[in-house]
């Protein structure tokens, strides 16, 4: 990947009637700065990224263990039946209402997180096709350069 250290290196030859050397530096001041700029962004966005990936590997694993606890105390509830069925049915409804309570914030901090994720996805789409349209622009500028000193 080209890096702003990389552009801000490049040594073009000189022509006889070639482009005005002030000009191309100042347009290549100017790449550069955006270019750190969008480097710098997607270095954050990834990190973003890697941080939401982690609290939604997180929040999945709260669901799978909520669940396994649902299914343990839906066991434990009809054992409980079987001596004392009055007193498990409030407790076991008592619990559903807890579990459920309990799932229901995780699915929607999931549900968050996802969408969270999403728009991440969308701002790394745009970037990269910012940074695909400069790239196609840097090389049609380097294709013409070429066209121009052959």
């Amino acid at each position: 990947m080209l890096t702003p250290l990389d552009i801000h290196n490049k040594e073009f030859k000189r022509s006889f009637r070639g482009y005005n050397e002030e000009e191309v530096d100042e347009f290549l001041d100017r790449v550069i700065k955006d270019y750190e700029k969008l480097y710098r962004e997607n270095i954050e966005l990834k990190e973003t990224l890697e941080r939401v990936n982690s609290k939604l590997e997180h929040y999945q694993h709260m669901e799978n263990t909520l669940h396994n606890t649902l299914v343990i105390a839906q066991e434990t509830a009809e054992e409980v039946k079987l001596n004392a069925k009055k007193e498990t049915e409030l407790m076991k409804k008592e619990a559903e209402i807890r579990a459920q309570k309990l799932v229901e914030e995780a699915m929607a901090k999931v549900r968050r997180l996802n969408s969270e994720y999403e728009e991440l996805k969308k701002q790394i789409q745009v970037y990269r096709t910012r940074m695909n349209s400069l790239l196609q622009a840097q090389m049609e500028l380097l294709k013409s350069s070429e066209e121009d000193e052959g």
